[in-house]
């Protein structure tokens, strides 16, 4: 998989957003991709930026069949010609470290 994008799809609510998160990423299992919800947003990963805009499009509308308003924020890293997986790109990162790119402290660093 080479095309990897950072996905935030959410309603303009004052109420808790985790049941629209979670139809967003419900959508997401219609398509060919894989992915990993962080606190902050999905980690996405797809073959091509065709099926990545697809099931970035199904979560946006998926949160917008219930909510008159939605926000989506979509970052991608569309890497043509090289095949690397979103998990290499912090195992870079940590080697560069030389240790997991987190904090042990539970309050931060």
């Amino acid at each position: 998989m080479t095309c990897i994008g950072f996905l935030s799809v959410a309603p303009v609510v004052e109420e808790s957003m985790a049941p629209y998160v979670a139809d967003a990423v419900a959508a997401l299992d219609e398509f060919n991709v894989e992915y990993e919800t962080t606190p902050m947003g999905t980690v996405i990963e797809a073959d091509d930026s065709e099926e990545l805009f697809a099931a970035a499009h199904a979560a946006h509308e998926a949160v917008g069949a219930q909510s008159d308003r939605v926000e989506t924020f979509l970052k991608i890293d569309d890497k043509r010609g090289v095949d690397q997986r979103a998990s290499e790109k912090v195992d870079r990162v940590e080697s560069e470290l030389g240790r997991e790119a987190r904090s042990d402290a539970e309050g931060g660093n």
